[in-house]
């Protein structure tokens, strides 16, 4: 475990020296850098390979990635949900067994983790009803709102999964994570080995999901210690990912691919799940590295101020993105990169040109909404003050190693 302990001269001043003081000690901080990054990484992502179109009057998504079959590799980079589900599995089974022993019960425990994780969708989904209703009352094409409602609706199936497995937590405590991975060869050998039912990779969705949470359960209870576990995941992973892809019809993208007959992603293959294999052995074999990185106050600070509006980055960075991309219809014609066909490489440097812009508009939403995931701040004490540093020693165990605790006390 890293320690929060620091000479004097390097803490710092400002806000990462509040953090600092707000950081249990003992915390391992670069689970916490895990988490940040696979939030970021699906941010990032979805701002890379998705487009709307505006195309007569209405606006449609679709992906560069069903133009250009050679930006797979961005997916790679990109989808990095099995990192979540690793560090989520390890949170799950120390936060319930933190649980216990302060005598709360299970329900106590899966009622207080999902309290913190559906209070913010809450906002959203009342927000975007809103937005929905005054867009249809103004004249706006049902198909432009339909997409743009199921753009902000489409992350939430992977809040839902994770609501799930969380409340199996002791069950995937008790589980090995081959035992999920082989359900998942079980169901793909049968659709499309045998000719089954394609409604039968719908299994793969809790499946799938479960290998990386039981990773992380196993690691929670002392296993995946050693560099050469970390080092078997990669390799063992990524050359199993690579052999389905070049010899047996996988996709190769992570991610869904519009009109795409297979996808890796909706409902997850095995070659998702090896992938995500290979994934959790690269965080592993990052550890090291990041917990000298994070003795910094700077990059912890950053670090950490990121968990704790993990929720609101994840929720509201669709909304921004749609946000920029709707403001600049009134500009006059479709812009490059923002409205236009994602079909040339022109349009890839276009897009990589409005991420800061993108970045600008998620800082709106954050500013908004923020207090949805851990309640108004104290009069007088906003984020950069010392609400920060109580909301830091409330939050923080919360998506760490450790149980949380009341601000203050």
């Amino acid at each position: 475990m890293a320690s929060s302990t620091l000479d004097p001269a390097r803490r710092g001043s400002g806000i990462a020296h509040r953090v600092l003081l707000g950081t249990p000690p003992g915390r391992d901080r670069a689970v916490d850098a895990l988490r940040a990054f696979a939030v970021l990484g699906v941010v990032l992502g979805h701002w890379l390979v998705t487009a709307l179109v505006a195309d007569g009057g209405a606006v449609w998504s679709t992906s560069p990635l069903k133009y250009a079959p050679g930006l797979a590799p961005v997916s790679w980079v990109f989808q990095t949900l099995a990192v979540f589900f690793l560090v989520g599995g390890l949170v799950g089974v120390k936060g319930h067994a933190s649980a216990r022993a302060r005598g709360a019960t299970y329900g106590q425990w899966l009622g207080a983790r999902l309290k913190r994780l559906f209070r913010p969708v809450a906002a959203l989904l009342a927000v975007w009803a809103a937005v929905a209703g005054a867009l249809l009352a103004s004249g706006v094409a049902p198909e432009t709102v339909r997409t743009l409602v199921s753009l902000v609706c489409s992350p939430l199936w992977f809040l839902l999964v994770f609501a799930a497995l969380t409340a199996a937590t002791p069950l995937a405590a008790r589980i090995r994570p081959w035992w999920p991975l082989a359900v998942v060869a079980l169901v793909d050998l049968i659709r499309f080995g045998a000719g089954g039912p394609a409604w039968l990779g719908w299994v793969n969705v809790a499946a799938g999901w479960l290998v990386p949470y039981c990773l992380g359960a196993a690691w929670a209870r002392g296993r995946l210690q050693s560099r050469r576990t970390g080092w078997a995941l990669l390799a063992g992973g990524a050359l199993a990912a690579a052999l389905l892809v070049a010899f047996a019809g996988y996709p190769a993208s992570m991610v869904g691919v519009p009109d795409a007959a297979v996808s890796n992603l909706s409902p997850p293959t095995l070659a998702a799940a090896a992938f995500g294999l290979a994934q959790c052995g690269a965080a592993l074999l990052l550890l090291r590295p990041l917990r000298r990185v994070l003795r910094r106050p700077a990059a912890w600070a950053a670090v950490a101020v990121v968990n704790l509006f993990a929720m609101t980055v994840f929720l509201w960075h669709q909304t921004a993105m749609m946000a920029v991309t709707m403001a600049g219809l009134l500009a006059g014609p479709p812009l490059p990169g923002l409205h236009t066909l994602p079909g040339s490489p022109f349009w890839i440097l276009a897009r990589l040109a409005w991420l800061p812009v993108f970045g600008a508009a998620l800082l709106v939403c954050w500013a908004l909404f923020r207090r949805f995931e851990h309640g108004r701040p104290p009069r007088g004490r906003g984020v950069a003050g010392t609400g920060l540093r109580d909301r830091t020693r409330a939050a923080v165990p919360a998506y760490g190693t450790g149980p949380a605790r009341p601000a203050g006390r």
